[in-house]
């Protein structure tokens, strides 16, 4: 926290952390990054991204066993987002562009990059209705799979009233379309040697570019849990920007 001049209110630096694709598939791997995140941040200053049928093979069905548990983490405070529906991207993409990041930046997992706007609206309200009725708690917003989003699944963002969303670059409030926080999300991948060395690179190189940010952002995967390269590599990230930067709720944003 720094102070500014003139007797202002300070300023607090914050950290989001987050665990995507949590779902019934990957119950073991959240419970390993939750044992790995615990050293560093509290539960109620951690936020999950929850998919309701990861590929369409691990549905999270209301009385489950893991929907129990997502609701005590819900009642815990974790924050809870809406993260697509299936996690599989099985649109065909027009554009060039849309095509290169569907092959580039996703292992087919850009569910929402080529997704119509009554589709993404369906299945985004459909995902919302789902969490919120096992946890019952709001979600705090929508984060399309890989942050990937075409114009009709930014378009039903804001038609569905999500308060957050965010991609690799920002967090915006979808009704206003107001940037609340800019900035890169450190992040890793664990599906080559190729795409672990790089992302190990860049979690080397950006805490400290990101020392002076108002909000940094870390986001882990159940893949993660998996590779002691990657484990080791967000424990040293996480000790460097709990050092600058005070861990937080997505929602303080809003209140920013």
């Amino acid at each position: 926290m720094h102070r500014r001049s003139g007797g202002r209110r300070p300023v607090m630096k914050r950290l989001l952390l987050s665990i995507h694709d949590v779902g019934p598939g990957f119950e073991a791997e959240v419970d390993l990054l939750l044992d790995r995140l615990a050293a560093h941040v509290r539960l109620n200053r951690l936020a999950m991204l929850v998919v309701p049928n990861h590929w369409g093979a691990h549905p999270l069905v209301p009385g489950s066993p893991f929907a129990t548990r997502l609701r005590g983490w819900a009642e815990a405070g974790v924050t809870m987002f809406a993260h697509g529906w299936f996690h599989r991207d099985l649109a065909a993409h027009g554009s060039a562009a849309a095509r290169f990041k569907a092959r580039h930046m996703t292992a087919g997992e850009g569910e929402f990059l080529g997704l119509g706007a009554v589709t993404a609206t369906a299945r985004m309200m459909d995902g919302r209705r789902l969490i919120e009725g096992i946890t019952g708690h709001p979600v705090a917003g929508f984060v399309a799979p890989a942050w990937l989003y075409g114009q009709p699944a930014l378009d039903a963002l804001g038609a569905c009233g999500f308060a957050l969303a965010e991609d690799h670059m920002k967090i915006w409030h979808p009704p206003s379309g107001r940037i609340l926080a800019r900035g890169p999300v450190i992040t890793w991948a664990s599906r080559s040697r190729m795409r672990r060395a790089s992302s190990l690179l860049v979690a080397t190189l950006l805490p400290p570019l990101l020392r002076h940010a108002p909000v940094a952002r870390v986001a882990v995967h159940p893949g993660d849990a998996h590779v002691p390269a990657l484990l080791d590599s967000i424990d040293t990230v996480l000790r460097r920007l709990t050092g600058t930067h005070a861990p937080a709720r997505y929602e303080d944003l809003l209140a920013a």
